[in-house]
This record gives structure tokens, sequence and C-alpha cells, in this order.
């Protein structure tokens, strides 16, 4: 009976190891990329989630997956920490979910299926690092980006847009703000990053463009 104990807490000891481990694995990726969640983040969430899955098994005799189904909860408030609206965008959403399936193959770890484990960090890895270069790609080819265009006056709006065309930009204004004789326009403009970078080049030395911000 004592073996039996100390081989299940020599299996429960390398479980958690392994969690560690891949926790490690993904965090690594995350501090390299300066997420704002890094390495000590993923390897607590990996870890914790497999030791709460092992105390779920262990102690839930009746009801096992009391504790476990817990864990998803708790994460979903872990993960809404790390999102946060940027100037243009909601930032933060990519690191809240690799969060999430993080800890779900911490929970495949404490529930003894460490292939499944190592298979979902395999692909969680690829997705971060492999499809960033698909991203790249869609990124040169259909940038959009949200401008904030100050003008002397309304007429110089038409100016605006001609410029758009000129470097085909697709342009939709979204906001105009009037004041002290200067119109202030946010105009969501669609294209190729390269004339994105050709149009602000542009702004820089227009005489009717009286500031600008993206």
């Amino acid at each position: 009976m004592e073996f039996l104990q100390d081989h299940s807490i020599q299996n429960e000891l390398l479980l958690i190891f392994i969690s560690v481990l891949l926790g490690v694995l993904i965090g690594a990726e995350r501090e390299y990329r300066n997420k704002s969640a890094g390495l000590r983040t993923f390897i607590l969430v990996c870890f914790g989630a497999c030791l709460f899955t092992i105390l779920s098994i262990k102690i839930g005799t009746d009801d096992p997956d009391r504790i476990a189904a817990n864990i998803i909860t708790g994460i979903g408030f872990l993960g809404a920490g790390v999102i946060f609206k940027g100037d243009n965008k909601i930032d933060g959403i990519t690191t809240a979910t690799t969060i999430w399936a993080t800890a779900s193959i911490g929970m495949a770890v404490g529930s003894g299926y460490v292939y499944l484990s190592l298979l979902g960090t395999i692909l969680v890895l690829l997705v971060l690092s492999a499809l960033t270069y698909l991203e790249d790609i869609i990124d040169k080819n259909h940038k959009i980006i949200e401008y904030k265009i100050e003008t002397v006056n309304s007429g110089d709006i038409l100016h605006c847009e001609e410029l758009f065309k000129k470097y085909h930009l697709k342009s939709k204004a979204s906001k105009q703000q009037y004041s002290q004789g200067n119109l202030s326009t946010t105009w969501i403009l669609t294209g190729k990053k390269i004339n994105h970078e050709s149009l602000i080049k542009e702004l820089r030395s227009d005489s009717k463009i009286i500031a600008y911000q993206f």
C-alpha cells in the first residue's frame, strides 16, 4: 500500500514538472514578444491548472469535475485583466486566449493526458509563431489604419480625399471636430502598407495639413 502511494506521488510530481516545462515553452514565446503576460504568468497558469485538476481528481470522489470546472471561470477573470483598449484597437486578446489555452494544457497534464498536452503546446506555439508571418503578408496587402488629420478649413477635406485616391487608399470619415477655425477629421483608410507609408511622407510636407496622427 505504501509502495502504491509513493508511486502515485512520483507520478503526480512528474505531471507537475511537465506542466511547468510546457508553461515555460509558451511563456518564453510571449516573453520574447514582450507581451503583458510573460514567462512567470504562463508557468503559474499551467502549473496551477495542473495542480487543481490533480486535486479535483483526488478529493472530488463524488464529483471529480467540480474543482476542474471552476478553473475555467478563474482563468476567464485572469484573461480579462490583460485585455485593454489601445489607441486604435483592442490589445491583449491574443495573450488572454493564450492564457486560456495554457490552462487547458495544464488540465490535460493533470488528468494524465500528457501526449494530448504536448500536442496542444505544439499547436499553440505554431499559432503564435508561424501564423505571425501570415499576418504580416495580410498587413502588407490590406492594412487598416485610423488617421486623425487637422486642416485649416472644411474645403481641405476634398484635398485629403484626393491624396487618398492618389495613393490608392479607400477612405471613410468616421468623426469630425471643429475648433478655433481648424477642422479635425478622423479617417479610416484601407490599402497596402507601402501606400500608407507614402501617404505619411506626403502629409509631413503638405502645407494644407496642420497636424496628423495615426
